[in-house]
């Protein structure tokens, strides 16, 4: 898998791409995460699939974003779609987990023309959004003054605290080294912690748009398949099976022994799930 950069209209965007032929999957993370939370399931797919990850401006990013950068959900999807046009990848399967489920939402209200379907894994909808405590105190804490938001992530660094239910306690059973890894960028970096808190006050401040996005999920019509943690404490799984049904062409596949992200705690069992998807869409 090698690691790449792009310039797009916000800034540059690191991107990890495994190449090869197969289904294209493009696989989006959430906030304060960046590409890696897929690594394991991007190994388990690499064989017969070209996986690409971006790290979005979403609070774990390596390259401060312009000052002009729009970092609102929907700004930050509008950067996904250009990256699929500078990249020219075509019949994608979009993959998003926590808000990068999120993400996918958005575009899929947008039209998505490169998107052939998609592939939303226990995250944000409806009225969840922020979403559950972790969100709540996430959006929270990006109201306050940049040194003091620097403060409040600086307790993140003890383990006890990360897995607190307010901080990522509740999102992962296994991924602990993932979380401390990811709060890094914003601990180090100023313009990391400025982007972060851009983001943050931007997604506070719209906190209906997913159940706008939720109106016009029934008019896409492309094949869609929902995977969702059936323990999730942060994402209801009564979500999962709200946005499958609403979903012209919506399947749902449900995942025990795991929180919100999937692709740490079951990596093989969503890669199973995804391949199957991919392989269905082929078959029709």
């Amino acid at each position: 898998m090698t690691t790449r950069e792009i310039e797009l209209s916000a800034g540059t965007v690191a991107y990890r791409d495994t190449g090869g032929d197969g289904p294209v999957l493009v696989l989006l993370h959430g906030l304060m995460m960046d590409a890696s939370l897929w690594d394991r399931t991007i190994t388990e797919l690499a064989a017969d699939h070209r996986c690409v990850a971006p790290t979005l401006p979403l609070g774990a990013h390596r390259h401060g974003m312009r000052a002009e950068a729009d970092l609102s959900l929907p700004g930050v999807a509008r950067l996904v779609a250009e990256f699929l046009d500078r990249l020219d990848l075509r019949d994608v399967v979009l993959v998003g987990n926590d808000t990068g489920g999120a993400l996918v939402q958005l575009m899929m209200g947008d039209g998505a023309a490169r998107v052939a379907g998609v592939v939303l894994v226990s995250c944000d909808a409806f009225d969840n959004f922020p979403p559950g405590l972790t969100g709540r105190t996430l959006v929270l804490s990006g109201r306050l003054p940049p040194r003091l938001f620097g403060m409040f992530m600086q307790q993140m660094r003890l383990r006890p605290l990360r897995r607190m239910p307010v901080a990522f306690g509740w999102l992962t059973l296994r991924g602990d080294a993932a979380t401390a890894r990811w709060i890094r960028p914003v601990l180090e970096r100023p313009e990391i912690r400025r982007d972060a808190i851009r983001m943050l006050r931007a997604a506070g401040a719209d906190t209906g748009l997913l159940l706008a996005a939720a109106e016009r999920l029934p008019r896409f019509e492309r094949p869609a398949l929902v995977v969702w943690a059936r323990g999730d404490r942060v994402m209801p799984p009564e979500h999962g099976r709200r946005l499958a049904a609403l979903l012209p062409r919506g399947r749902l596949v449900e995942i025990d022994d795991s929180y919100t992200l999937v692709p740490l705690d079951r990596p093989t069992e969503l890669a199973r799930a995804i391949r199957e998807f991919t392989q269905s869409c082929a078959s029709t």
